[in-house]
């Protein structure tokens, strides 16, 4: 009955999102000065969790079957639009400090939403 609850699932999804977006912020951060560079960010989470809910089936383990193509491995980060210095380097500080703190809404969002999904699951059970 409780194996998989959806707002669990997404809240983790959202999470993952985050931390994979923090972890492509870090690197534009730590390639601001190398020339050439071009700053990367991931797709809103949105958009990325509305194209993995609707649609096919999806396969998480390559047991399943029809699994051969359809394995998701998580969000590729694009390069981002933006103004580059004359050394062909596209990274703004500015708005990479600016995704840094969105990220962190979406991490505290994802916290948040699977703390009172907890919270209605233990109250539910009389626990709360």
């Amino acid at each position: 009955m409780f194996e998989k609850i959806e707002i669990m699932e997404m809240a983790s999804a959202m999470a993952r999102h985050a931390a994979a977006r923090q972890n492509a912020v870090a690197k534009n951060i730590a390639n601001a000065d190398t020339p050439g560079y071009a700053a990367r960010d991931l797709p809103p989470f949105e958009d990325l969790y509305r194209s993995e809910v609707g649609g096919d089936l999806r396969a998480t383990r390559p047991g399943h079957i029809g699994a051969a193509s359809t394995i998701t491995t998580g969000p590729e980060p694009l390069a981002s639009p933006g103004v580059t210095s004359p050394d062909g380097n596209a990274v703004s500080l500015e708005e990479e400090m600016i995704r840094s703190v969105e990220v962190k809404r979406e991490h505290d969002l994802s916290l948040a939403i699977y703390r009172s999904s907890l919270n209605i699951l233990r109250s539910s059970l009389g626990r709360g």
